[in-house]
């Protein structure tokens, strides 16, 4: 397999696992679309190979599907080092079109003023960060990964009444998490986790991402 193949099929991954984490978060993706995941790998090839190998052709706008307004974009930068200046077109992009939320999937690593750009953009525009390397696998999918649901504001407020808590008292999950990076939480959202019990059939615990 050439270089060039190598990395069409790399990019099919990637974008396969992007549009799974969209459709898990909430977003409008249709399983059966050519322009979603019904694209196949040798319809992707044809696509990216007509848009000359653009990454840009590879950027994605969506919208919640309980909300229209809640939209995210997903860039795939053309530079293996962004910089500050992609950034900086990114922030002007996202917010002339009043876009709040957008993914961009690295090549590599970004400049120290890039990502100092990044952290000074929130919480008016939330940038979140994947390397191409971390999306080639859907890592919820994993045999070893239990079901993850996160729950709605009214879904958080009823468990805590019903167990008379604070949030503050629920176990946490850093933002950081790779699950919680996947899902695209913020502190103070809760996760639920169900697992397999030789007991009772499944089991549920509870997640408060912090950091």
């Amino acid at each position: 397999m050439s270089s060039v193949e190598a990395e069409v099929t790399r990019l099919y991954r990637v974008r396969r696992t992007v549009l799974e984490m969209l459709r898990d978060r909430g977003y409008v993706i249709s399983d059966t679309s050519a322009d979603d995941l019904g694209m196949t790998a040798a319809e992707f090839e044809n696509n990216f190979t007509a848009s000359g190998y653009s990454r840009d052709s590879l950027t994605m706008f969506k919208q919640l599907r309980a909300n229209a307004g809640e939209q995210i974009y997903v860039f795939f930068p053309r530079d293996v080092k962004l910089g500050k200046a992609a950034v900086d077109e990114y922030k002007r992009r996202l917010t002339n079109e009043g876009v709040a939320r957008a993914i961009i999937v690295l090549q590599g690593p970004m400049t120290p003023s890039a990502n100092k750009a990044v952290g000074e953009m929130e919480p008016a525009v939330r940038l979140e960060l994947f390397l191409e390397n971390e999306l080639l696998i859907n890592i919820t999918k994993h045999v070893l990964v239990p079901q993850h649901e996160v729950l709605s504001d009214t879904e958080k407020a009823a468990l805590l009444a019903r167990y008379k808590l604070k949030d503050s008292q629920l176990p946490r999950v850093q933002k950081k998490d790779a699950v919680a990076r996947y899902y695209g939480l913020t502190a103070g959202q809760v996760m639920k986790i169900t697992r397999p019990s030789e007991t009772a059939g499944r089991y549920c615990t509870y997640r408060l991402c912090v950091g």
